[in-house]
């Protein structure tokens, strides 16, 4: 039987990722026909351009990738849009996936689903417990719904519908907005455009948060063995052990572009100090798994960066 893979949100940063993979991963074969997504496809918040894909690919499993999404600043400006745009697209792509008989759909959610006040570090029993961060509240609930929603219809409805939550992500093909990009990519824009333009590396925050940070290529592997091996239905974390200050980054990425006039704007928000998770449930059932250095990852991001400067998402 020919499995139908379509992957909303298709051509952006995991998406681009698992494009990639797919060549080389030797799990891949003939009967798996991959369909990435862009926005010309249609628009997942309407339902009429969410039947029409459907009609046209009849997909057998969907990796759930698509969002309306943005940076902290970008969250903290438009929380109820970032809550309603989201919660349609994935009442959407649940819906229709139960309509159309969806063998698996695989559910991207974030580390902003995370309660704000919790003991470190959080695992996938933890979710839910307690209000995630006011900065990100309108798609963190979003996130969470979708999550729950997912609960739902397996319970009623016997589907197979998993959540997956990676921690930051980042690497090529990423939104490299100075303003609604992530944090990663817009650092590495601010520092590119320092350098450039001889002005300060300006770093928005004290630097202190720390955060966890996964590689698009690691991700885009982690949610290919989701999708053929692992077979529970609760959710999974997918991430490295290892954290780093907002600050190491920031310093990081200024020591690769080698340009150190770097300063810390402390009248910018911090956002959610700590999200530590865990990621022993994920090295327990795929335990010969490698991460990709975050100083590697950041070396190959910037070098496409760089390469591809005048054509990224900016």
């Amino acid at each position: 039987m020919t499995q139908i893979i379509l992957v909303t949100g298709g051509t952006g940063l995991v998406g681009s990722a698992i494009r990639k993979v797919i060549k080389s991963d030797v799990r891949i074969n003939n009967n798996m026909v991959f369909i990435f997504l862009s926005r010309q496809d249609g628009d997942l918040t309407k339902e009429k351009d969410v039947i029409s894909i459907f009609e046209k690919y009849k997909p057998t499993h969907i990796i759930h990738l698509a969002a309306c999404v943005g940076g902290l600043y970008k969250n903290m400006n438009n929380n109820l849009k970032m809550y309603t745009e989201n919660m349609k697209i994935n009442q959407n792509i649940l819906h229709y996936g139960y309509k159309y008989r969806v063998i698996k759909i695989i559910s991207c959610l974030s580390t902003c689903i995370f309660p704000n006040k919790v003991t470190y570090p959080i695992n996938e029993s933890m979710l839910h417990n307690g209000l995630p961060h006011m900065s990100n509240e309108g798609y963190s609930f979003a996130k969470r719904m979708l999550d729950v929603e997912s609960k739902l219809y397996n319970r009623q409805y016997g589907t197979k519908f998993v959540s997956i939550i990676p921690t930051n992500v980042y690497g090529p093909f990423d939104n490299y907005s100075l303003i609604d990009g992530h944090v990663i990519p817009s650092l590495i824009h601010k520092c590119f455009l320092a350098k450039r333009n001889k002005e300060k590396f300006i770093v928005y925050g004290s630097g202190r948060p720390l955060r966890q940070f996964i590689y698009s290529e690691d991700l885009a592997k982690l949610i290919l063995w989701v999708l053929i091996e692992y077979n529970e239905l609760d959710s999974i974390i997918l991430s490295p052990k290892e954290e780093i200050s907002i600050r190491d980054v920031a310093n990081m990425i200024s020591d690769i572009f080698e340009y150190d006039d770097i300063i810390f704007d402390t009248s910018k928000s911090d956002g959610q100090i700590r999200k530590t998770v865990s990621n022993e449930k994920l090295m327990n059932l795929n335990p010969s798994f490698k991460f990709t250095s975050l100083k590697g990852g950041l070396l190959e991001t910037i070098e496409w960066f760089k390469e591809n400067y005048e054509n990224i998402r900016k």
